[in-house]
């Protein structure tokens, strides 16, 4: 056993020399562990990460050293290693890989300071681009969520702004499905967006822009993705249920995760098609939230627009958009809903069509930047 020291701490450098130590069998970290952490987790745990998604069911995945360097390692093999800038939370699996990637490249991370900006991001990545050593500027690498994507694309204007966004190897995305509109404004103005698939299960994103990092192995039983690999979690701590549930073994003794994403793999390429469990019944008929949020966020004015089920008197559940007011605005809101109805249904059937838009303020959202569909949705029912 080791002992398990729940932190909050946002120093990188303070975060790293602990995560350092953790490797070389000190205390592992608990990251987001507000209550009830244990004080010893087992041997090997570097760290310990308390989530709960979108969903709101809270987890505790124990990740082990070896998970943790192996998913930085195929990192660093695909798209190579350099410094990285710290501008999501520590205490998130894309945070926490920020300070891994960063220890096996032997540079040190920096972080944001204060609320992050375009201005904050430009003035970061100036400071990672003076020379460190006489080798010169090391290549730059940051991991981001879609919604801080699109707050840098609508600043690219600013000449500092586009030179800070251009100036990256390699801009990791991910936490939530990256809309096409992004990734084509983005390689218009030669940002190089990466588009991540993982969890924290997974020590974060596994499959890079639709292909598994060298050492994954992707399968589609059932219509589920499940995952493999030397970056598995361990399970969750104090919940050997759930962890017997999620990670399975199949008759070679192989160990998978149980994604809980549906998806295909078509000539190599992992498609994820969305939540297993995102789904409402409507009519009769059930209807991935997800597939239907894809489609209406390629429309312009609801690139971030987030799309929820209520229940619905006639149809049981019925789908509905909430997105920020802005864009939006240029067309009435019959006119964007129509538009968003017509395109959904030409993909998916009239059976999916989004019942209403709700323009809002803005999108709720979780510490990690993940969209807060629960919050969301309870925002909806109140206002219906």
């Amino acid at each position: 056993m080791v002992a398990l020291i729940p932190t909050d701490a946002e120093d990188p450098a303070q975060l790293r020399d602990a995560l350092e130590r953790a490797f070389d069998g000190g205390p592992a970290l608990g990251l987001g562990m507000v209550a009830g952490a244990p004080e010893g987790v087992a041997d090997g745990i570097a760290a310990v990460i308390a989530t709960s998604g979108s969903s709101g069911i809270p987890k505790r995945v124990a990740l082990s050293g070896e998970a943790l360097r192996a998913s930085a390692e195929a990192t660093a093999a695909r798209i190579g290693s350099g410094r990285w800038l710290l501008a999501l939370p520590a205490g998130y699996v894309a945070g926490l890989q920020v300070l891994v990637r960063s220890i096996l490249a032997r540079t040190q991370p920096t972080r944001i300071e204060g609320r992050f900006s375009p201005e904050s991001f430009a003035q970061a990545t100036f400071e990672m681009m003076r020379p460190s050593s006489p080798s010169g500027i090391p290549d730059l690498y940051t991991s981001l969520v879609p919604a801080q994507v699109a707050t840098l694309l609508d600043a690219a204007e600013d000449t500092a702004v586009r030179a800070a966004l251009t100036a990256y190897r390699a801009i990791l995305v991910g936490g939530q499905a990256l809309p096409e509109p992004l990734r084509e404004r983005a390689a218009d103005l030669g940002v190089r967006l990466v588009r991540t698939y993982g969890s924290t299960e997974t020590s974060g994103g596994c499959v890079y822009d639709g292909v598994p990092l060298d050492t994954v192995g992707v399968r589609v039983v059932d219509g589920e993705l499940r995952l493999a690999g030397p970056m598995l979690a361990e399970g969750y701590l104090g919940d050997g249920s759930l962890t017997a549930r999620t990670f399975v073994h199949d008759e070679h003794g192989i160990r998978w995760y149980r994604t809980g994403d549906l998806g295909l793999v078509e000539e190599g390429i992992v498609r994820v098609h969305g939540r297993a469990d995102n789904v409402i019944v409507s009519g009769g008929i059930n209807i991935s939230l997800d597939r239907v949020e894809r489609i209406v966020r390629r429309i312009a004015g609801l690139h971030e627009a987030v799309v929820v089920g209520v229940e619905d008197e006639r149809w049981g559940e019925a789908s509905v958009i909430v997105a920020v007011r802005g864009e939006v605005l240029r067309r009435s809101e019959s006119e964007q809903l129509a538009h968003a109805r017509d395109a959904v249904e030409d993909e998916l059937g009239r059976h999916a069509r989004p019942a209403r838009l709700i323009l809002v303020d803005e999108i709720d959202v979780l510490p990690s930047g993940k969209p807060d569909r629960e919050a969301i949705r309870r925002a909806v029912v109140e206002l219906h």
